[in-house]
């Protein structure tokens, strides 16, 4: 014999009940079943509803009453035809007509007991499970028999969540199987009933505890539950999009992961099942041809991970003081509190000094835990032996889940790894000698990030995530977003990663998608954004809290580079092509490197220096592996060694400067290139990158241009260098004249740093340099006689952008 258990949706409609029937008929075919049903979807909570409003001589009540019946006799009206209709009604009448007396009785004494509040609750089962049998009976496929389950499960007085008692359940089930012979029987679920015939129920969720007992009670072939999912799954899919069915799993994995959040089944139906070997099936009433979850004693499948589970209103209770060092029964003490108050208690840790001991338990409980534990240790909280209890709100569980991990080393160092690397602070941690369950405590507001940034890890190993914010969509920024789409299956297939776009900004708009923009229609998408700023950018991004998140800075702009500590803080990666940020005061550049240190995280600017060219990095590496930085000279600016590139007088240098604008090479403004502006922050930043410590205004600028082009706009700029045509002339001349060639050149040597123009003759390396290139030298303890070279194109809008994207993907590899 098989019991299958059908939950409230799978009789929430007619349509519903019509594919129960098809399943139970299908099943009935190969053995004698028993069918439990649920009440159907939302009547139990309709019926606390009720009795809660009775309490109050609340007449309202009375309505809602009327309004279940309808409901019921809408169902029977759809489901069974006119002419075989009366019975089922009548029924159903004198089921409501029951409802209203005992809510006339709770209304008089403005009274609702746990004993009145189960007799109520139990008839939307006794309803549901009418229905479906008089259906059944009707198409007379097989014979047919509805029972009472209070007349078969006995248990204790203990009213909401009655305890089975299997010595007096078992013979009754026994004996009332042996004897009969139907090939179907329809039992409604969550009700029982004591010795005494007192109506109990099971607790919510019962009916599948309802299942589990039928089936040990008469040893059933397997215990089937359906409900509107597919199984059980590597996570909840309301959270992770990407979650994957779990076709095997052990009673044990079942039972910790039901326990902390999986609700696909009610956690006490797997040990009566477990005691007796019983198989259980989780099926999908709507997908019935589905695989679905089989539960059994142990699993053959080879994931070392089954699944990752959470569970929300946690509250977390640290009992500490001296007193409590070395003095044994305190905790008995305290555990004592909490069972006096009926407190079930999650998650114990301790510290090993005995300082401290903590446990987590549902927020309901906080107060009468706290109000109750204070009580307890009054006399040592007066003699400040103990502090008052402290209690951290807003917390969630999450726990890793699998049998095989005790076998696996490094599993708990991959999870709080990935947690980390995320922002995601663990408040408390409990892992079992079985090590089946690793419970990780955290902040609520984090709970869907880490859910998916530990799925990701321990199941999505195909696969990385980045989710990007973008503010600055010009011409790099443009340029970006192609390269983005370009080698979106490259990255996908050969660096397992997928880059999703969830957040563009501009100088007046604001589009954030987290399901991620469509890049081939994200301008007209942004212009159609209502207007915002970077500060709301900000906020959103942090609002979000997605995993593995990088804030990408493509602006010159003050403001955005403010606001890199706010995002540093939540543990979100900053890559910035704007350089004010690294060559504003020495202090703020070293707490934004601080700030990356202690959060764990990643503030990447290779593209301040030398768009795409690897320098900073080159750096990085240098001194790393333990080399010192003697000396830098370099030509730092794309936009100057084009401009001095080009210019031979015999066109007028504004129209060179313009033409190189036009270009993409320069800044937005071209003086901070021409000033001399840009190649000092550079300098600056390979300075400070190289450990000296530095300022703006310690950094000697030989200026080329006449004070009065730093005036008025930049159309006044162009209009003053046409006035002093005269002056680049000559400037060009006086190299010529030498056989030397204009290069702008930054250096940094014993400490100090200085860019000025140069002529260079044929035997300098920067002679002959090209185009926009740029040119860096090493002077280094190893590289010392011949320098390190790093040449290559320095400004442009594409190797800008790839520069950018290389810092992407390094910012979430590190």
């Amino acid at each position: 014999m098989k019991v299958l258990k059908f939950g409230g949706t799978s009789v929430g409609s007619v349509n519903a009940m019509n594919q129960v029937i098809k399943i139970v008929l299908e099943a009935a075919t190969q053995e004698p079943i028993i069918v439990v049903s649920s009440a159907m979807s939302g009547v139990t909570d309709q019926l606390i509803h009720i009795a809660q409003l009775a309490s109050k001589s609340d007449e309202s009540y009375k309505q809602l009453i009327h309004k279940l019946e309808e409901k019921h006799f809408a169902t029977v009206k759809e489901l069974i035809d006119v002419k075989n209709q009366s019975n089922i009604l009548s029924c159903i009448k004198k089921y409501i007509n029951e409802i209203e007396i005992f809510c006339e009785g709770i209304s008089m004494l403005q009274e609702l007991s746990a004993r009145s509040l189960d007799r109520i609750q139990s008839y939307g089962e006794l309803i549901s499970t009418k229905i479906l049998y008089a259906k059944l009976s009707l198409l007379d496929k097989f014979p047919v028999q509805w029972i009472d389950s209070r007349t078969l499960i006995k248990t204790d007085h203990q009213f909401g969540v009655a305890k089975v008692d299997y010595e007096l359940s078992t013979p009754l089930m026994e004996s009332y199987f042996t004897n009969n012979v139907y090939q179907i029987y329809v039992v409604p679920g969550f009700i029982a009933s004591t010795k005494e015939n007192i109506t109990t129920t099971l607790g919510r969720g019962g009916s599948d505890l309802t299942g589990a007992i039928y089936a040990k009670c008469i040893q059933a072939s397997s215990l089937e539950i359906w409900t509107d999912v597919s199984g059980m799954m590597t996570a909840d899919p309301r959270i992770v999009s990407t979650v994957k069915p779990i076709n095997r799993i052990s009673y044990h994995e079942a039972l910790e992961l039901s326990h902390f959040g999986a609700k696909i089944i009610y956690p006490p139906t797997i040990q009566p099942v477990m005691s007796m070997g019983i198989p259980v099936w989780i099926k999908n009433t709507f997908s019935p041809k589905d695989e679905g979850t089989l539960i059994e004693n142990e699993s053959t499948n080879t994931e070392i991970v089954r699944g990752i589970s959470s569970v929300k209103d946690i509250c977390l209770l640290n009992l500490e003081g001296p007193a409590m060092l070395g003095i044994p029964g305190f905790s008995k003490r305290l555990f004592g509190c909490l069972a006096d108050e009926n407190i079930s208690v999650i998650l114990i840790t301790q510290s090993s000094s005995e300082y401290s001991i903590c446990v987590a338990i549902h927020k309901k409980d906080s107060k009468k835990a706290k109000v109750k534990i204070d009580h307890e240790f009054h006399l040592e909280i007066r003699d400040q032996k103990i502090n008052p209890l402290i209690v951290e709100n807003n917390l969630a569980i999450i726990a890793l889940v699998g049998e095989k991990m005790k076998s696996h080393p490094g599993i708990s160092g991959k999870l709080f790894s990935a947690l980390g690397k995320n922002g995601i602070n663990v408040r408390a941690i409990a892992q079992g000698s079985s090590e089946k369950n690793i419970s990780t405590v955290i902040s609520e507001d984090d709970i869907r990030k880490a859910v998916n940034v530990l799925h990701e890890a321990f199941f999505d190993s195909t696969k990385k995530q980045l989710n990007v914010f973008v503010i600055g969509v010009g011409n790099v920024g443009s340029k970006l977003l192609e390269q983005f789409k370009q080698q979106e299956a490259y990255l996908l297939k050969n660096q397992n990663l997928q880059i999703n776009v969830v957040g563009l900004a501009n100088s007046k708009q604001v589009l954030i998608d987290e399901q991620g923009i469509d890049i081939e229609d994200w301008k007209a998408l942004l212009l159609a954004s209502p207007k915002n700023n970077v500060h709301y950018f900000v906020q959103e991004i942090i609002h979000k809290n997605l995993r593995n998140s990088v804030f990408v800075d493509i602006t010159a702009n003050a403001d955005v580079a403010s606001v890199y500590n706010k995002l540093l803080e939540k543990s979100i990666a900053i890559v910035a092509c704007n350089k004010i940020a690294c060559s504003r005061g020495y202090e703020e550049y070293k707490n934004l490197k601080k700030l990356t240190r202690e959060f764990n995280t990643s503030f990447l600017f290779e593209t301040n220096v030398g768009a795409g060219l690897p320098i900073i990095g080159t750096l990085n590496d240098l001194l790393k592996s333990g080399d010192k930085i003697h000396s830098i000279k370099a030509v730092l600016s794309g936009t100057l060694n084009y401009v001095f590139n080009t210019y031979d007088a015999s066109v007028p240098f504004a129209d060179v400067v313009k033409k190189a604008q036009d270009e993409g090479y320069t800044e937005p403004d071209p003086r901070l290139d021409l000033g001399g502006t840009d190649v000092m922050r550079k300098i600056l930043i390979l300075a400070r990158e190289s450990g000296q410590q530095i300022e703006m205004n310690e950094i000697e600028n030989n200026g080329f241009l006449p004070a009065s082009c730093f005036e008025g706009s930049v159309a006044d700029f162009y209009k003053e260098l046409r006035k002093h045509e005269s002056h680049f002339k000559d400037i060009y001349e006086k190299a010529k004249k030498e056989n030397c060639k204009l290069k702008f050149v930054a250096s940094f040597e014993f400490g100090k740093a200085k860019v000025q123009l140069e002529h260079v003759s044929a035997d300098s390396p920067f002679y002959h340099l090209y185009g926009k290139d740029n040119l860096v030298l090493f002077h280094t303890k190893r590289y010392y006689e011949q320098p390190l070279v790093i040449k290559g194109a320095g400004a442009g809008a594409d190797v800008t952008a790839s520069g950018i994207f290389a810092d992407i993907i390094r910012a979430v590899k590190n």
